[in-house]
């Protein structure tokens, strides 16, 4: 179990500058002092990934990252042998007067096992943050796998053997919900939702992100944000959009809103070019029920 206490542990993430509700703060704490993954699900862009990276930062621990992808399978996440170097050792070892047995003790050491991530979180001197990104884009086939070594937390390599974890990694599991991922990976995490932030949210993050920018625009921003989102898109713009977009428009000292500097800035936030065209299009409509310059007041 983690020797902190819920309080430390919303401390630490204060302490990063990690901006979040007391919800998630209570599932990391909770995930850590079980021991179990915390799967994460939600919309690109939210800032799941975000929470395996301020975790290992706020634990001083390392942070492993498994990206998954279609294709994935057992040998990318768990280990390889380093075949060019064993065929080398092996050519300069043809004289010598070692035993064949001898000889291929040597090849199958430490020395020439490539240690991919699960591998990695397992054999670490310390505890690390483990970070599975993606798991919904990876087959099915390679989550019944993970399954095995999440309950286990060993593995066992037919030429050396089982390796045990030297201690169970922090788990951070992310999903956009590209498919459903299996009832049996559910039942074996903590589970997390994260939306969209509210305005006041997504305001506190710029201003602790880009703590340079104007008051007013920092507001707009959020307002148009709030006010995109709402729209019939292909890709809704997450977080990582708008501070990018805070941080480009502050570059470029701008003060408000305006049309001319939303149509011009546009491919900051949106990454679809029907998702631009669809904006342009309706742009003075947005804008006027973003009703940036009323609703500024009220904030």
């Amino acid at each position: 179990m983690t020797p902190y206490s819920f309080g430390q542990v919303q401390q630490m993430l204060q302490n990063q500058g990690y901006i979040s509700e007391k919800s998630t703060e209570m599932s990391i704490f909770l995930a850590m002092q079980l021991e179990k993954p915390l799967l994460i699900e939600g919309a690109a862009g939210v800032g799941k990934t975000e929470i395996a990276k301020v975790m290992s930062q706020a634990l001083g621990a390392d942070l492993i990252r498994l990206q998954c992808y279609e294709g994935l399978d057992a040998t990318h996440a768990l280990y390889e042998w380093n075949y060019q170097r064993q065929l080398i050792h092996l050519k300069l070892e043809e004289q010598s007067a070692k035993s064949i047995d001898e000889k291929e003790k040597a090849i199958f050491g430490d020395n020439f096992l490539l240690k991919r991530p699960l591998l990695q979180a397992i054999t670490q001197a310390k505890r690390p943050v483990l970070l599975i990104d993606e798991i919904d884009r990876a087959d099915e086939e390679f989550e019944s796998f993970l399954l095995e070594v999440l309950a286990e937390w060993q593995i066992t390599i037919p030429e050396i053997g089982t390796i045990k974890a030297t201690h169970i990694p922090y788990v951070i599991v992310t999903s956009n919900r590209v498919r459903e991922l299996s009832e049996a990976l559910r039942r074996r995490c903590l589970y997390l939702w994260i939306e969209y932030p509210s305005f006041d949210k997504e305001l506190a993050i710029i201003k602790n992100k880009v703590p340079q920018i104007d008051e007013r625009l920092g507001k707009e921003i959020c307002l148009f944000m709030q006010e995109i989102r709402k729209q019939k898109l292909e890709k809704l713009p997450g977080i990582a959009e708008t501070l990018d977009w805070a941080m480009a428009l502050s570059a470029l000292h701008i003060a408000h809103l305006d049309k001319e500097i939303v149509e011009e800035t546009l491919g900051v936030i949106l990454k679809d070019w029907q998702d631009i065209r669809h904006t342009q299009l309706s742009l003075s409509e947005l804008l006027e029920k973003t009703g940036v310059k009323s609703k500024i007041d009220s904030y």
